[in-house]
């Protein structure tokens, strides 16, 4: 039997990018279409980056294993 390879989850590899201390950044979302009914100052606050929680990082983890 050959071995079964880890594969990657793509959809989670385009959002998220791990970091060096081991946890995992991300992007705000409600960035892409329909920006002129939000307020300047909610579309400012979505700009950054904001690192994932805690509990999340296990699965992660588990869904980017070569990252």
């Amino acid at each position: 039997m050959p071995k079964l390879k880890l594969k990657t989850n793509r959809g989670a590899a385009k959002r998220f990018k791990k970091t060096a201390s081991g946890g995992f950044k991300s992007s705000s979302s409600h960035l892409r279409h329909i920006l002129t009914k939000k307020s300047s100052k909610r579309k400012r606050q979505l700009r950054g980056t904001s690192m994932v929680s805690s509990t999340d990082t296990n699965r992660l983890r588990q869904m980017l294993p070569h990252s």
